[in-house]
């Protein structure tokens, strides 16, 4: 059940995925505080999460949430990283909940005017079977986005595209321009508004999947916290199926 104004996280049951950009910690209140991302992934209750902006600017890039502090949760964190200060790889990371396992782990280098790369995890489900999450942070630029999604499908190749989610920061604007590389063999979702998370205008966060994937419920988890922690507000997904 949905409300106007505050849209739910999904009910117990089925695998849960979460998207969430999360400034590195940094809230309106423009206080770095980790707590209150934790406290909004604990509350999603998620199986998968796709983190963007996970890790500092600045050499080392050091995480800015605790590896202890995710794994009491019950998470593992998928090793892309390339420093033992890092959670992810050009600030994108996976969480993955026991007792799902983690396969394959893959780092995608991403053309464009500015640093970017792409993480690839393949998730091992009890009941699902296999899941390829790629977790993305786009560039600025559409022309620059548009080359790294192409980039993205040259890397997985044909064969792993039924059973691909894609999911993250897709820094475009608009619903109908941009996204053409995944048009073909690719259902682009569109949780709804994610940005800016105080006054919810444009969906930059979205999540692509492939036609083996069933994802029958999607949304914005829109609670006061969310409101605060971050810029952006996450989205989630019901995966029931993956062919």
């Amino acid at each position: 059940m949905q409300t106007a104004g505050f849209k739910m996280a999904p009910q117990a049951g089925g695998l849960k995925l979460l998207s969430y950009n999360i400034r590195k910690a940094v809230g309106l209140d423009w206080r770095r505080d980790p707590a209150r991302i934790l406290k909004v992934i604990e509350s999603a209750q998620a199986d998968v999460v796709v983190l963007q902006e996970a890790d500092k600017r600045l050499k080392p890039r050091p995480s800015v949430l605790d590896r202890g502090v995710l794994r009491d949760m019950g998470y593992q964190v998928a090793p892309v990283a390339t420093t033992p200060v890092s959670l992810g790889w050009h600030g994108n990371a996976v969480l993955v909940r026991r007792p799902l396992t983690i396969d394959r782990v893959e780092r995608i280098d991403l053309p464009g005017i500015e640093p970017r790369g792409a993480v690839a995890v393949t998730v091992e489900t009890p009941d699902a079977g296999q899941l390829v999450v790629v977790g993305v942070h786009l560039g600025l630029r559409r022309r620059c986005r548009v080359s790294q999604l192409l980039a993205i499908r040259r890397a997985l190749g044909s064969d792993r595209l039924p059973h691909t989610l894609i999911s993250g920061d897709f820094n475009e604007w608009q619903d109908g321009s941009g996204l053409d590389p995944l048009r073909e063999g690719f259902e682009i979702l569109n949780p709804g508004r994610s940005f800016h998370a105080s006054l919810p205008m444009a969906s930059l966060d979205r999540i692509a999947h492939g036609r083996g994937i069933d994802l029958p419920r999607c949304g914005v988890l829109e609670t006061p916290l969310a409101r605060r922690a971050s810029d952006h507000l996450p989205i989630w997904a019901e995966i029931a199926r993956v062919a």
